[in-house]
Parts: structure tokens; sequence; C-alpha cells
């Protein structure tokens, strides 16, 4: 079931136009952003607003339906990042050149997955951050 038109505006204003996984802004151009189930229907997920965030297409298409990895640096499994549970800013830090670092294992997992630091996506936010609109100033 698709988020209702009210969940969506929620999401939107509680995300303060923020993908809340990489923290591009909606008013980059040509930015798509779509409604995330953090944790998906496929695993007991629920269409409630606690369960939805704002993503980019990237970070939302890479995530799919997963709920946990493995962690790159100690092989071990661990969930995903929650942005409904936890703060970006204890899990993620942003490089000088824009690629975004997992401070935690949930964050390096998630970075992981997500593919945050594929070349054409670092390159993408580097360049958002000269032209000051990287990372989002925002999300909260």
């Amino acid at each position: 079931m698709a988020p209702s038109a009210r969940q969506r505006r929620e999401v939107f204003d509680r995300a303060g136009g923020c993908c809340e996984y990489c923290r591009r802004s909606i008013n980059v151009r040509l930015a798509n952003f779509e409604i995330d189930h953090i944790v998906s229907l496929k695993y007991g997920g629920e269409d409630a607003s606690g369960n939805l965030c704002l993503s980019c297409a990237p970070c939302n298409r890479h995530k799919g339906p997963e709920i946990a990895a493995v962690d790159p640096q100690t092989d071990e499994a661990t969930k995903l990042f929650n942005p409904r549970q936890q703060n970006w800013r204890e899990h993620f830090e942003i490089k000088p050149d824009a690629s975004l670092a997992g401070l935690t294992p949930e964050g390096r997992a998630t970075v992981s997955v997500l593919r945050m630091n594929e070349a054409p996506r670092v390159e993408q936010r580097y360049g958002e951050a000269l032209l000051g609109n990287y990372p989002c100033q925002n999300q909260p």
C-alpha cells in the first residue's frame, strides 16, 4: 500500500526536504526523492508514518527491502541506520571530498549497502557542496 498524501507531506516536512540517508537536498536540480519504508513491508514493516522516511532515489533503490547487512569493518551482521530511531551525526561523517564515512556498524553497513560512495554520487555531492547545496541544511 502506498503512503497517503497526508503521510507524504508529513515525511517531507519532517525531513526538511533532505534525504535522511545521504543528506542531499530536494532543492538540487534533477534530484528525485521517494518515500522509503525503513523496515520494508517484506519484513513486517508498516505504512505507518513512523516507518517512513524521505530518501533520494539512489539511496532508496540501493537499499531496496534490506533492513540489515554486514559491517564491512567487522564482518558482523548489523541493522541498517534507522532515521526514526537514530541520530545521523552519530552514525555518519561527511569527508572533505564529500564521501561519507560510517562511524558505527550501522553507519558503515548503510554506506556500503546504499552505495553512498560510488564515484558519480560523491562527485555529485562534491559539486553540490561547492555551490553551497550540500549537505542539506534543513534536516534536524
